[in-house]
């Protein structure tokens, strides 16, 4: 499709204008996620500020854009329609320790075994989720109160707003990359716009649409400086237990769409983020969310694909995005709301065919069936449920499918020595799921006096192996015939309950590796 990311190297031109281009593209997503949270469009401004400003100055991936996203504001609102704002606050914060906790004790490590058919879901159904979030600007109030789908004339400039900013993000980089393609289409479009006075939604008329109606006259983004509050809520158990559960939840769901948009981010760019380090910049972050009146949040893999497209690489991009959002707030709230939403909508849909692995459909023709299965399955779920839920079931999925493909690669070559005992050479994993095929690979009643089972080409994985183990040496045992194990580690030497007299100690050969196991401690 379009040539949308570029491996250039940070500098401090791109990273200023791309951040301008992200903080224009900001305003209205962060309004949106407020109000889906149900809280005021300034505590989701508040929100994208301090999250950009604190993520991109101590995270672990310079270049990705955090503010208030869709997936953690969807956690908010149960919490904030039954005990109110201030109880956010209080479970932003405590989110914010956990995400800190997670970095300290390295567990962003663990995102190595998301597989990469539930990488690719996860990017397809972030950006379907992405593109039918902009559906919605193609809705207006009716004369009663309802949103409909925009019609005639209204619809039709829309429509051609939109491809022209499309246009220019396209065709622009092949006559000059001295300024970002998307700034040029936002300033572009909105003086055309304004200069033949053509009847295109702005950013305000999205505002005044999520207000009530005695609100909308009086509408306006403009605020002051966060300011510091502890979070009015009793400091007792009770409290405790009404936050845990949000805080707990906002912390797995945000930690997993920032690692992922990292991990995502690190292909594109042939760079390396580091994982610990931006669990606790997103902790630092959303704990001062909790602290100064923001509803916090996580990376935002829409602003981090468009600072990117627009070449910001470095940290300044994202600190320039944070501050002059923060400009916006206090001083150019009139020029924000006077953008067209068909500008903002055309920047989101380049966004989207950047993000789309097209490629996917192509590898879904040379992968196995299993592979596919799982890409389409954490597609649907990223779109109709949860990002976080879509993950968690894709790695459960890929995991399961994995071990029913490994269950029977357990095989074994069997020969006699000289010594006349009969020797299994196993080739494969012994672990739970191949505990039925090990078991079928051997002749307990016609094999003869003395058998050898070696592990030279195999390894035992689990507690399931040894008990396997076990329980074949009590069957020769109890027909009187003597078995012998060699090249297991000593770790399965020790644990081998009924097998360990007969197991050979040939400590020059046998491996030393370790198996999740509690039996050891």
């Amino acid at each position: 499709m379009f040539d949308l990311i570029t491996k250039r190297d940070s500098n401090i031109k791109n990273d200023v204008l791309s951040g301008i281009t992200v903080a224009l593209a900001l305003v209205p997503e962060a309004v949106a996620f407020a109000f889906v949270a149900g809280v005021e469009p300034m505590v989701g401004l508040y929100a994208a500020f301090m999250m950009g400003l604190i993520t991109s100055a101590i995270g672990g991936r310079p270049g990705m854009i955090s503010g208030a996203t869709g997936a953690t504001a969807v956690v908010m609102v149960a919490l904030v329609s039954q005990y109110g704002i201030q109880y956010l606050f209080a479970a932003v914060l405590l989110c914010g320790v956990l995400q800190i906790l997670a970095g300290i004790f390295k567990l962003g490590k663990f995102i190595r075994l998301v597989p990469y058919p539930v990488m690719l879901g996860f990017v397809n159904g972030l950006a379907i989720v992405i593109f039918l979030a902009q559906l919605g600007q193609f809705k207006v109030l009716d004369q009663f109160g309802q949103h409909s789908w925009m019609q005639g004339q209204m619809l039709y400039i829309m429509l051609g707003l939109v491809a022209l900013t499309m246009a220019i993000i396209y065709i622009l980089p092949k006559l000059t990359t001295a300024v970002p393609a998307s700034l040029v289409a936002i300033i572009t479009v909105t003086l055309l716009v304004h200069g033949l006075d053509l009847d295109a939604r702005t950013v305000i008329d999205s505002v005044r649409d999520m207000l009530p109606a005695e609100q909308q006259a009086t509408a306006t983004l403009a605020g002051e400086l966060p300011s510091f509050s502890i979070p009015m809520v009793p400091m007792t158990l009770e409290t405790l237990y009404i936050i845990l559960p949000t805080a707990v939840i906002l912390c797995l769901v945000g930690l997993i769409e920032s690692l992922l948009t990292l991990s995502l981010i690190d292909d594109m760019t042939d760079t390396r983020g580091s994982g610990n380090k931006e669990c606790i910049g997103q902790g630092v972050a959303n704990s001062v969310n909790g602290f100064f009146g923001g509803m916090g949040g996580c990376a935002m893999i829409g602003q981090s694909m468009i600072n990117i497209n627009s070449g910001g690489r470095g940290r300044l991009s994202g600190i320039t995005a944070a501050l002059v959002l923060l400009v916006f707030i206090l001083f150019a709230a009139p020029l924000i709301e006077m953008i067209p939403l068909a500008a903002l909508v055309g920047v989101m849909f380049v966004v989207v065919i950047g993000t789309f692995e097209w490629a996917s459909f192509r590898i879904v023709r040379g992968v196995n069936k299993e592979d596919a299965f799982v890409l389409f399955l954490v597609t649907a779920i990223t779109v109709a449920a949860d990002l976080a839920i879509a993950v968690v079931v894709g790695v459960i999925v890929s995991a399961l499918v994995f071990a029913w493909k490994h269950a029977t690669h357990i095989v074994a070559r069997t020969h006699t020595d000289d010594d006349g005992w009969k020797v299994y050479e196993l080739d494969g994993p012994l672990f739970f799921g191949s505990v039925l095929h090990f078991k079928d690979l051997f002749d307990v009643a016609n094999d003869p006096q003395d058998v050898v089972i070696d592990f030279n080409e195999s390894r035992i994985w689990d507690s399931s192996g040894i008990d396997a183990i076990d329980g074949l040496a009590d069957k020769y045992k109890s027909v009187g015939k003597k078995l012998h194990i060699r090249h297991v580690s000593q770790e399965c030497r020790d644990l081998l309950s009924k097998a360990q007299d007969y197991v050979e100690m040939n400590v020059n050969e046998d491996p030393r590796y370790h198996i999740a196991t509690d039996r050891l401690d």
